[in-house]
C-alpha cells in the first residue's frame, strides 16, 4: 500500500460535463495591485442548518464587508436550527427591507428555512443582487427554474451552497474522472447518514415528503451530476425506521441509472455513528476511489483509498492511501469564488443549467416528481 500526501488540485470543466471549481483552499486573494474594494454583502436568515457559515465570511474581511443579517425566526416554515446567535455576534441586525436599501449592497447569502429559500432568493433576484443560496432548491421545480432564468437574464452570479463543492477529496474524484484515471465509470455509491438531532430532527424531517433524501441527498447529487450528467432513470425508495416520529421518511435510498452506470445514494437519520460512516465510492474499468468519512473536523487528515490498474502522471498502478493535508472550511473557498465571480475574474464553474438539472434529479430522488428522460 503506497501513501501520498495530497495538498492541492485544480479541476476544470470539459465539454458536456460540469466539474468542480478550482480548489482555492490555502490560497490568498490576489486583486489588482494587491488591493480590491470590498464587496458589500448581507445575510437573510439564521434558520437554515448551515446559517452559521457566516463565520466563513468573517474569515474574509479583505473581500467582504458584512453589512447586516436578517432574523427570520418568525417564519412558519419548518426549521431545526436558528436559536444559536453566537455566529452573528458583532453583526448588525436589520429587516429585509433595510438590507435591500443598504447603499452599495452587491450580494446576499440566503440562509432561511428550507421552504423559504427560493421565495427569498426571488426577492433578491428582483433587487439585482448576486447570491449564495443554501440547499435545497425548494419543493417547486418550476419556481426554482424561474429563479435561475431570472438570474441568467440579469447576468446575476448565483451560487448554490452544496457543501462538497470544495471538498478536496471530491475535487480529486472529479479530477480522476476528467483525466480518465478510473476508465469508464460503472458504479457510484454515496452515503449521507447520521445519528444527530434526536426526536426533534425526526419531527423536522416529517415536514418534507422526501424526508432525509430531500434534506441531505442533494449534496451528493450535485457532485454525481457534475461527473455523470443526466441519468436515464431515477427511482426513490423512501422508508421510515420502526417507530419513526410522525412517520418521518428517515431511511431513504435513490437509484440513478445511466447507460453503463448504477448510482446509489443512501441516507438514514438514525444510523449509529452515521457521520463517521458517510462515504463516497466511485468505480470504473481502470480503478476505484473510496473514502469514509467524507469530512474530518478533528485535526486528522481526510484520507481516501485509490486503486489503479494503470499508472498515470501522478500515481503508479496499485493501491494508494491519499492524505488530504489541507485545513478545510466547507464554505471559505466557495465565498472566495463568489467574490471572483462577482468581480468578473472567473466564470462560475457551476452553470444555471447544472443547478437546474441537479434540482430536477434531486426532486425525483426525493419522490416529488416522476423522472422523464
Amino acid at each position: 500500500m503506497k501513501r501520498k500526501t495530497f495538498i492541492k488540485t485544480t479541476v476544470l470543466g470539459n465539454a458536456g460535463v460540469i466539474l468542480a471549481p478550482a480548489n482555492l483552499l490555502g490560497t490568498e486573494w490576489n486583486g489588482a495591485n494587491g488591493s480590491v474594494k470590498k464587496i458589500k454583502i448581507g445575510q437573510i436568515g439564521i434558520s437554515h442548518e448551515h446559517a452559521s457559515k457566516i463565520t466563513s465570511l468573517k474569515k474574509l474581511p479583505e473581500l467582504f464587508e458584512i453589512v447586516g443579517v436578517v432574523d427570520d425566526r418568525n417564519s412558519t416554515a419548518a426549521r431545526f436550527a436558528g436559536n444559536n446567535l453566537e455566529p452573528f455576534k458583532g453583526i448588525k441586525w436589520m429587516t429585509e427591507e433595510e438590507l435591500f436599501r443598504t447603499p452599495g449592497l452587491q450580494a446576499v447569502t440566503v440562509e432561511t428555512a428550507n421552504t423559504d429559500l427560493v421565495p427569498t432568493a426571488m426577492r433578491c433576484m428582483e433587487h439585482n443582487l448576486a447570491m449564495h443560496m443554501d440547499k435545497p432548491g425548494g419543493e417547486d421545480l418550476e419556481l426554482f427554474g424561474k429563479l435561475l432564468n431570472g438570474c441568467k437574464e440579469k447576468n446575476l452570479p448565483f451560487q448554490m451552497g452544496y457543501m462538497f463543492r470544495n471538498n478536496p477529496a471530491m475535487l480529486f474524484c472529479q479530477k480522476a474522472v476528467r483525466k480518465g484515471w478510473l476508465g469508464d465509470i460503472f458504479e457510484v455509491h454515496a452515503d449521507m447518514s447520521h445519528d444527530y438531532g434526536g426526536e426533534d430532527y425526526q419531527r423536522y424531517l416529517s415536514n418534507f415528503k422526501g424526508g432525509i433524501m430531500f434534506n441531505l441527498g442533494c449534496h451528493h447529487i450535485d457532485i454525481i451530476v457534475s461527473i455523470l450528467g443526466r441519468p436515464e432513470k431515477v427511482t426513490p425508495f423512501l422508508k421510515s425506521t420502526p417507530g419513526a416520529v410522525n412517520g418521518a421518511k428517515n431511511n431513504c435510498l435513490a437509484i440513478l441509472e445511466y447507460p453503463h452506470s448504477i448510482v446509489s445514494i443512501s441516507a438514514c437519520g438514525l444510523k449509529p455513528e452515521g457521520l463517521k460512516s458517510r462515504r463516497f465510492k466511485i468505480s470504473g474499468s481502470k480503478g476505484t476511489i473510496e473514502f469514509s468519512p467524507l469530512e474530518r473536523f478533528d485535526g486528522e487528515p481526510l484520507q481516501m483509498e485509490l486503486i489503479l490498474l494503470e499508472g498515470n502522471e501522478e500515481y503508479t498502478a496499485g493501491s494508494h492511501i491519499v492524505d488530504f493535508a489541507v485545513k478545510y472550511d466547507r464554505y471559505e473557498a466557495q465565498f472566495i469564488e463568489l467574490a471572483k465571480i462577482i468581480r468578473g475574474e472567473m466564470v462560475n464553474p457551476y452553470t444555471y443549467e447544472h443547478d437546474y438539472l441537479t434540482q430536477e434529479v434531486h426532486m425525483a430522488a426525493s419522490g416529488y416528481l416522476k423522472w422523464r428522460n
